[in-house]
């Protein structure tokens, strides 16, 4: 977060909101979703987005690809707020409100006021407005120059020092300059620990903006104590029942989890969300971020009864809030429906992944990926059917596999369209998109189009054993799905941008060494 030395209205810029959802019509359950705090809230905010899930039926864990982006491993979340004037004070006007007790409004008497004040105000505001735009030079300039206006008018060790320096050190951070950003981090917290004292709440908050770069380059330990610190002081400046104490402790709970430590993150986090809840922010977009990334954990520690809780409670505020004309219902439901297929129930997985389908056909164009990706789960879905039926239903299964394979090739054709809609943008500039976002969007196209082929083998090569073909034979139908899944990685892999996610590469490996074992033909290896 950029940083501002007026600690109350630092405090209220500070502050975001959060969101989660929870059940279709399809799933119901006798009693509503328990929140963290005891309460049940709706919320008139949430996080906007769009993502799918992708299920191995090896392996019950899941993976996300969200707002076009492939999340192979939990995300860490960063926020950004901008500095502001230093010399503002802590008055009733700015007070934070919402019942808010045992805030320390804290006189900024060290602080003067001169004609650099102007200047250093507008260098801020402006390399703000350029940072929102994503124009990261400019901002980077303007930011730079509010250093030099800083020091030159008050002193190098002013608190309009450490917030220009915090600020600079949040934009090198985005920009992963990070060899610059950390002396930034430290000089801001000296200046402030010099100025205001060790245990002074624009300390903590300097501390946690250090703990959340350290986060960012998997360094746990240092992340950790930085944490740590800053939790400390907010807890005492500004009580244990404050956002900003909930904020810092969902961060420490992801590096306790990162660390191994599962017990002790899971209780942070929960901590983190019965805070917001019992603030009447239990339904904000932050907390329902809070809420998945739990939900995340315990389907990674095959804790699948408590993660269909939560993503039932999700769902739920969704669909009585924004009803299903919204896709973040329906990828709120997405989600459940790939939960509940992660525990095996096949048939309430089946009608809530039918209803997001049509709910996406109406509000999205016919190629869009989410569709696609739509398809696939789908016909893993009846995949999954299959394997349980294989023995008791013949025509059932036969059936199940046909509607599969329709499922699959609508995903091939869409997914390859939009592939070839993102080789037609290389190297241009689309207004109103950021930098890499035709990457992104190209990886999970080619991620769920690989997915869709190496699955549409599999359903072929189950169609071959449903008709006792001699088992000597070649399935020939499943071998040119892998073979057009090698096809597809080497057409669209066409340089790094593409080949740096490794479900792509690892869905490629696969399907090569299953085309190796259905011929003895030797296919070529992949080069590195």
């Amino acid at each position: 977060m950029f940083l501002r030395v007026g600690a109350a209205n630092l405090l209220k810029k500070l502050r975001f909101p959060t969101s989660h959802s929870f059940s279709a019509s399809t799933v119901t359950t006798n009693a509503l979703p328990i929140s963290f705090s005891g309460k049940l809230k709706i919320s008139r905010w949430f996080q906007t987005g769009a993502y799918g899930w992708r299920i191995n039926l090896r392996d019950s864990c899941l993976w996300i690809v969200i707002s076009g982006h492939v999340a192979m491993t939990l995300g860490i979340s960063a926020r950004t707020v901008f500095a502001e004037d230093a010399t503002t004070e802590a008055s009733p006007e700015n007070d934070l409100g919402d019942g808010l007790t045992g805030l320390r409004k804290i006189e900024d008497g060290s602080i003067v006021s001169n004609e650099h004040t102007a200047k250093w105000r507008i260098f801020t505001d402006r390399a703000r407005e350029f940072f929102l735009q994503g124009k990261l030079k400019e901002a980077e300039v303007l930011f730079l120059s509010a250093v030099e206006e800083a020091k030159e008018g008050f002193g190098e060790k002013d608190p309009h020092v450490g917030s220009a320096c915090n600020n600079l050190a949040e934009l090198y951070r985005i920009k992963k300059e990070y060899d610059k950003a950390e002396a930034l981090y430290l000089e801001a917290i000296n200046i402030l620990e010099g100025s205001f004292g060790p245990d002074d709440i624009r300390v903590g908050v300097a501390a946690h903006n250090l703990g959340q770069f350290y986060l960012g380059q998997r360094k746990l330990e240092k992340a950790c104590a930085n944490y740590e610190r800053a939790l400390k002081i907010k807890r005492r400046v500004l009580g244990y029942g404050h956002s900003e104490c909930s904020d810092t402790m969902y961060h420490l709970g992801m590096v306790l989890y990162l660390q191994g430590k599962e017990r002790d993150a899971e209780a942070f986090i929960k901590d983190s969300i019965r805070i917001l809840e019992e603030g009447d922010q239990g339904e904000s977009s932050v907390c329902i971020k809070r809420l998945r990334y739990l939900s995340q954990i315990y389907l990674k520690s095959h804790r699948f009864a408590e993660a269909e809780m939560i993503q039932r409670k999700i769902l739920h505020i969704m669909e009585l809030s924004k009803g299903w004309n919204s896709l973040d219902t329906v990828i709120a439901a997405e989600s459940m429906a790939l939960t509940l297929l992660a525990s095996s129930q096949t048939n309430d997985s089946k009608e809530l992944l039918e209803r997001c389908l049509d709910a996406r056909k109406a509000l999205l164009p016919g190629d869009h990926i989410q569709i696609g990706a739509n398809l696939l789960h789908l016909a893993r879905v009846a995949m999954l059917d299959f394997s349980q039926h294989e023995k008791r239903d013949v025509s059932r299964v036969k059936a199940e596999l046909d509607m599969a394979k329709d499922y699959l090739q609508n995903s091939i054709r869409i997914t390859r369209q939009c592939l070839e809609k993102v080789l037609k943008q290389k190297g241009k500039v689309k207004k109103n998109t950021a930098p890499g976002d035709s990457r992104k969007e190209g990886q999970v196209a080619l991620a769920i189009l690989l997915q869709s082929l190496s699955t549409l083998s599999s359903v072929e090569l189950a169609r071959h054993d449903l008709q006792e073909t001699q088992e000597g034979n070649i399935n020939l139908e499943a071998y040119e799905a892998l073979l057009q899944c090698i096809h597809a990685y080497k057409e669209f892999v066409h340089d790094k941008s593409m080949a740096d996610a490794p479900e792509i590469n690892k869905e490629y490996l696969s399907c090569l060494k299953r085309a190796q074992n259905l011929s003895e033909n030797k296919l070529e290896e992949p080069t590195s």
